[in-house]
């Protein structure tokens, strides 16, 4: 929740309010900054609640407050009913962070999807992941009519357009286009793994600039995808971020192993789990282990932590996990008196720092 006292609506503007421009970056936002400037990046997956209640929102982002230098708002992931990734992302962007817009296209054609990202970009935000989604058939409205007018490939080749061109795919003119920085979603744990480096490379040509990708629960896996994507010389044109996450139990792990498309479990991990006297304490370390591997892996840019209802273990797993070397990510400064009267760009200077 936030603190007493403390509204967002009495913060005035937001103090994610558009940072300096800088020569060669797509957005304005932190997380290309990070990036771009080779420090290893931490992204961190938010889960929506089931409630029109913004401080739902704000209690469960408070436990990344600090640690990371990107939010992703999930949109409809595993085709299930949520609050809305826009929506998420308008409430944390009135009060500083930086959030991933994530956009389905099972849901939208290309009229609301265009709509949604310059509302997004109005709203402040810098971030947008392009997926194509999950069947509703896996969902909890599995009625529901799908769209998937577009694909991720083809999303993010449309809003490169906007952003670059400034048009719609229609052609017509957009007169201030989106600044954002655009991502895409890869698996390097999942059949057929000799074209999974070759599909990153053809959503790079279409605009990805970073990926996160699914759980890594084996290295010598992603170490092998690295090495196709290193012989391409890919990795020299976008940022890779590793999924990551804690583990809770041996039987939360052979479920995802058995009903979580692509996730790729190795018997050896299910076995540590179960060997253990706590298998929660001992997922989170499975956790920090495998970050701190992942780190060493050449062209690795960054992890993307995915701790479903265990939001509040990111911190110690970032903490202990040394990779930030030092670092502090934003950390949210909530306001007081003097914020309220500080002019956008003194706020987000500050905060930058």
């Amino acid at each position: 929740m936030l603190p007493p006292n403390i509204n967002p609506v009495d913060l005035g503007p937001s103090p994610a309010a558009p940072l300096p421009e800088l020569p060669e970056h797509s957005s304005r936002g932190r997380l290309e900054r990070v990036l771009r400037r080779g420090e290893f990046a931490v992204t961190a997956e938010l889960n929506p609640p089931d409630s029109a209640n913004p401080d739902d929102v704000y209690e469960r982002v408070a436990h990344f407050d600090g640690w990371v230098d990107g939010i992703n708002a999930t949109d409809g992931s595993g085709a299930n009913c949520h609050m809305s990734s826009v929506a998420i992302c308008a409430l944390l962007t009135r009060v500083g962070y930086s959030p991933i817009l994530q956009i389905s296209c099972r849901d939208y054609n290309r009229i609301a999807i265009q709509g949604n990202v310059l509302g997004a970009a109005a709203l402040g935000v810098c971030n947008v992941l392009a997926l194509t989604g999950d069947g509703v058939q896996s969902g909890d409205h599995p009625e529901a009519k799908p769209v998937f007018d577009l694909d991720s490939t083809s999303l993010l080749a449309t809003i490169k357009k906007m952003r670059d061109d400034r048009t719609f795919l229609s052609g017509r003119k957009i007169t201030d286009p989106p600044r954002l920085f655009l991502g895409a979603a890869e698996n390097p744990f999942a059949p057929p793994y000799d074209w999974r480096a070759l599909r990153l490379a053809k959503k790079v040509a279409a605009g990805a600039q970073y990926f996160q990708t699914q759980y890594c629960y084996d290295i010598p896996m992603l170490k092998s995808f690295m090495q196709k994507v290193r012989d391409m010389g890919t990795h020299e044109k976008c940022f890779i971020l590793v999924g990551v996450g804690p583990l809770p139990s041996a039987k939360t792990a052979r479920w995802m192993r058995s009903n979580v498309a692509g996730v790729h479990i190795p018997d050896d991990v299910i076995a540590r789990l179960e060997g253990a006297e706590n298998q929660k304490a001992e997922g989170i370390k499975l956790c920090i282990e495998l970050i701190q591997q992942i780190r060493e892996v050449e062209g690795v840019a960054g992890v993307h932590i995915m701790a479903y209802r265990q939001e509040e273990s990111v911190g110690h797993i970032v903490q202990e996990s040394g990779v930030l070397a030092g670092r502090q990510p934003f950390r949210r400064a909530f306001a007081t008196a003097a914020d309220s009267e500080m002019p956008p760009s003194s706020v987000a200077t500050r905060q930058m720092m």
